[in-house]
Formats: structure tokens, C-alpha cells, sequence
């Protein structure tokens, strides 16, 4: 829950982003598009520095992160008096994501996964908000 609270807080930069492009260099004004295409920007560039550290950490810091992970998932199956069977599948997946995760192109694509979807509802959400047509046109300015 930590994690996922610092990403929407570090994801509030796409509407603070986006305002200010719409207030300073847009006259006020910005349609739904531009300020999705802004948004993406912002989103992919934050993502892509979450990757290469999350990347860096894992490597360099927390190479058996997997392991850890894994034991904490079964521990607190058993825990909640998961059955057996429920465990056993459990482990099976675990263990598929262990060999995946030795493989770094699979490292930055679930890493990826984890994020962008956030910040991709983020940036949604955010164009919605500031979307501002001028009055009496639907032109885009800039």
C-alpha cells in the first residue's frame, strides 16, 4: 500500500505538469488529446526512472528480492488457513515467476506493468480535469 501511495503521489507531477502547460504556455486552454499526450509524456518518463532504479536496486541490492517475496506470499497463506492445494498452487506460480524474474528483460517488463497502468489512469483522470476548450471555438491554441 506504501508503494502504490508514493506512486500516486509522485504521479500528481502529470496534473501539476499539465496545469502549468495549460495555464502558462497554452493561454489557459488545453483539449482532452494535448493533455493526454502531455500526461503519457510525464507518465513514461517517471516510469521509465522507477524501472531503472527498481532494476538497479534489484541487482545490485536485493538480489534474492524473489525468494523473500515467495516465502512471504506461502507464510501468509498459511497463515490465513489457505488449504493445501491452494498453497501448492500458490508455490507453482511463485516458482514460474522466480525463473522469469532471472531473466532481465521480464524484470523490466513486470516492473513496467506495475506502474504505468497507474499512471496511466492517473493521466486520464488529470485530462479530464484540466481539459478547457476556448469560449465560442474549438480550435486548439498551440
Amino acid at each position: 500500500m506504501v508503494g502504490y501511495a508514493a506512486m500516486i503521489v509522485a504521479f500528481s507531477f502529470v496534473f501539476i505538469g499539465t496545469k502549468n502547460y495549460r495555464d502558462k504556455y497554452n493561454s489557459g486552454f488545453i483539449t482532452f488529446g494535448k493533455a493526454f499526450r502531455l500526461g503519457l509524456y510525464i507518465t513514461l518518463i517517471a516510469s521509465t526512472m522507477y524501472v531503472i532504479m527498481w532494476v538497479i536496486e534489484y541487482y545490485l541490492f536485493m538480489p534474492d528480492f524473489m525468494d523473500k517475496y515467495s516465502e512471504h506470499i506461502i507464510k501468509g497463506l498459511h497463515e490465513s488457513g489457505a488449504s493445501q492445494a491452494d498453497i501448492d498452487q500458490k508455490m507453482l506460480e511463485m516458482g514460474k515467476y522466480k525463473e522469469m524474474y532471472k531473466n532481465p528483460v521480464f524484470v523490466v517488463l513486470l516492473t513496467y506493468a506495475e506502474i504505468l497502468p497507474i499512471g496511466i489512469l492517473i493521466t486520464l483522470i488529470s485530462s479530464f480535469i484540466l481539459k478547457r476548450k476556448p469560449k465560442g471555438g474549438t480550435a486548439e491554441i498551440a
